[in-house]
């Protein structure tokens, strides 16, 4: 559908925040550890910011779309060992993997796909800037951000932060560190671990810095809108933002935050190690793409959710549903906006939904058009 200038929406309202949109939209998601097959709870997060884009896109913001690849990793290299492969070649077949999994999905490849190897230099940089502003320091040839306060960006008291760093393989007991919640942005390497060379000698990337590095390098000093899982909210995302906003000064870092729900089977998140995988593969050998799309998106973006096969076979039934009400006459102008407009409040899919179905025509192929739901 086309709008005039004087009815062009120029604003999504996400989370509670109106982000005005001004010709462009810088999205950062962060992408995933190529470690491992993809999941459905890996799944939700890339198709529900794929469609935050695009529905960006369909009111005539010009976005830039990031998503990164985590290849140096501690996760991703006992993974490698495990399986007997060098990491990098290890990490090349699971991104392969990835990828088809999103083009089967219809997520759209990124604008920008960076992968920390390549951003050596400068997590480096980083690192440098940081100690020279007082907010890091060296200790045996590993950089420390100083995170002791970085989990009340986020509301979490002082327990709750040192167990989720923890969880997150943040080595709260490390010797070295000056605070438990202090974390690595450069971290001296092992005899058998991966290093590249820096003023402080051999080494690798830590997790938060490869992404604060990544963005800011790709888009600047600030981001619009920044996307991930849930899951993601503190210790990753909480420490990439401080360590961005101590370098450059720029804050926020980020003007809208989107962290996706998680999807749980019995009760538990969706993990390898709760054994309760499932896969995107499989579910595309039995069910058309689109039907898996309509399951994750209608529902509220930001709440956990239960995976529930019954759940697939109804969002295929309500995908057949919208096809055929699609066929129907023309509706009026009013109803497709009537669509957009509820997708601008929050990405509201379910009520969008609704005026499709219910209006038929117009309005259900603009739904169908925006979602990717082809």
């Amino acid at each position: 559908m086309r709008y005039g200038l004087e009815e062009r929406p120029a604003w999504l309202r996400l989370g509670g925040r109106h982000l005005a949109i001004v010709g462009g939209a810088r999205m950062y998601v962060c992408g995933i550890t190529p470690y491992d097959v993809t999941h459905l709870g890996h799944a939700a997060t890339f198709v529900w910011t794929d469609a935050a884009a695009r529905v960006l896109r369909h009111i005539g913001a010009e976005v830039q779309l990031t998503r990164n690849v985590t290849d140096v990793d501690d996760v991703l290299l006992e993974a490698a060992r495990r399986a007997g492969s060098p990491y990098d070649r290890f990490a090349a077949v699971q991104q392969f993997r990835f990828d088809q999994d999103m083009a089967a999905l219809g997520v759209r490849r990124p604008t920008h796909e960076p992968r920390a190897h390549s951003y050596i230099i400068h997590v480096v940089a980083l690192g440098a800037a940081l100690l020279v502003a007082g907010r890091a320091y060296l200790r045996d040839g590993s950089v420390y951000f100083r995170g002791a306060d970085v989990h009340r960006r986020v509301g979490l008291d002082r327990d709750a932060a040192l167990r989720l760093a923890e969880e997150y393989g943040g080595r709260v007991d490390d010797p070295a560190k000056e605070d438990p919640l202090d974390v690595a942005v450069w971290q001296a390497s092992g005899p058998d671990e991966p290093s590249w060379p820096s003023p402080w000698g051999p080494g690798r990337p830590g997790w938060h810095a490869e992404c604060t590095a990544m963005a800011l390098s790709t888009y600047g000093p600030a981001l619009d809108l920044h996307a991930g899982g849930a899951d993601l909210r503190f210790p990753h995302h909480a420490y990439e933002a401080a360590q961005a906003e101590a370098v450059t000064g720029v804050r926020p870092f980020a003007r809208a935050w989107m962290h996706v729900g998680t999807v749980r089977v019995g009760g538990e998140k969706m993990a390898k190690s709760a054994g309760n995988l499932v896969l995107v593969s499989d579910l595309l050998t039995k069910h058309p793409a689109a039907a898996v799309r309509l399951l994750v998106l209608d529902r509220a973006w930001a709440e956990p959710w239960g995976y529930e096969p019954a759940e697939l076979a109804a969002a295929e039934q309500r995908l057949e549903e919208l096809y055929s009400v699609a066929g129907r006459a023309e509706s009026s102008g009013a109803v497709e906006r009537a669509v957009v407009a509820a997708l601008l409040e929050d990405l509201d899919v379910p009520r969008a939904l609704r005026i499709a179905l219910d209006e038929g025509g117009g309005a259900a192929r603009t739904l169908i058009e925006i979602l990717g739901l082809r």
